[in-house]
């Protein structure tokens, strides 16, 4: 579907991107992952083709008008309707007529909207207006769809709803690339995955070979004076939810230490667990920070 090659991108003297290289297989949802400022908005900017001044080269396997991008920021026109929204959109892809109605009532009803659609933009919550976003996109029924992270401040229900909408289109046969900082997100949802820290890809694959070969088996610990002060051999400390993480390839060892530890010491121990690698361990790996906002 898309290959990316030695893509630089710089504002002045900031260098957003630098030697970004990937292929997009087709059909697949295929994830943009890092923290706010780490060139995610950039490169799907250069792939959508609203920036043209960057090095290296976009290779894509089909026609560019079937892309639909979803921008971050809500793109609509709040003192219109919803139909008159998905109207002007359809217009600006060559929707007319017959075609341009049906199609708006078909996208209505795929964003959970069709109950909305004469009413004002502006009366719509935050989630409401992202599904909207989402519809203005994909009016021309795009085979490449491009969402930047489209969950942002929304509501439970809107995202649950979101996600359905992107399992359709993945059955439908759609490539989606998905960029957000929400490791949670990516792991639900894509198939694939780039890591993108400081304009650089670190890392790219597909999320059980992410997962495979970066995740360290971490424990995790909560409890009052719960750690002996030697539990640092066995990996990273790092303090998480009223508790403390620890990363280290010999999880149990670790464990027997904080057990014993408590035992002869008369300590409580809240709780004590093993942690399933995530991708945000997979980031800590490759960068040795937490992801930031």
């Amino acid at each position: 579907m898309l290959t990316l090659k030695n893509i630089d991108k710089s504002y002045a003297d900031d260098q957003a991107l630098s030697g970004v290289s990937l292929n997009i297989p087709a059909g697949s949802c295929y994830g943009l992952v890092g923290p706010n400022g780490a060139g995610k908005s950039t490169l799907i900017k250069i792939i959508a083709s609203i920036i043209h001044d960057h090095d290296g080269d976009v290779q894509f396997s089909n026609n560019k008008r079937r892309i639909g991008y979803i921008p971050q920021e809500i793109a609509l026109e709040e003192t219109l309707t919803a139909r008159d929204n998905l109207y002007f959109f359809g217009k600006l892809y060559g929707l007319s007529g017959k075609t341009l109605k049906s199609r708006t009532d078909d996208v209505l009803s795929e964003i959970g909207l069709d109950n909305r659609g004469k009413d004002k933009v502006q009366t719509f919550s935050g989630g409401m207006k992202r599904r909207l976003n989402i519809g203005c996109a994909i009016m021309h029924e795009p085979n490449l769809i491009i969402m930047d992270e489209p969950t942002v401040g929304i509501d439970p229900q809107s995202r649950r709803y979101i996600f359905h909408m992107i399992e359709r289109f993945k059955k439908e046969g759609s490539t989606i690339i998905y960029a957000s900082h929400y490791m949670e997100e990516i792991e639900q949802l894509c198939d694939e995955a780039a890591f993108m820290d400081d304009g650089e890809v670190l890392e790219n694959g597909t999320i059980e070979t992410l997962l495979q070969n970066h995740a360290v088996p971490s424990i995790y610990v909560k409890g009052e004076n719960c750690l002996p002060d030697d539990v640092g051999e066995y990996g990273s400390v790092t303090k998480k939810n009223g508790g403390y993480l620890i990363r280290t390839n010999d999880p149990l060892s670790a464990m027997e230490k904080v057990l014993s530890f408590c035992r002869k010491n008369n300590e409580k121990l809240d709780r004590l667990e093993l942690v399933q690698p995530r991708l945000e361990d997979v980031f800590f790996s490759l960068t040795g920070s937490q992801l930031r906002d």
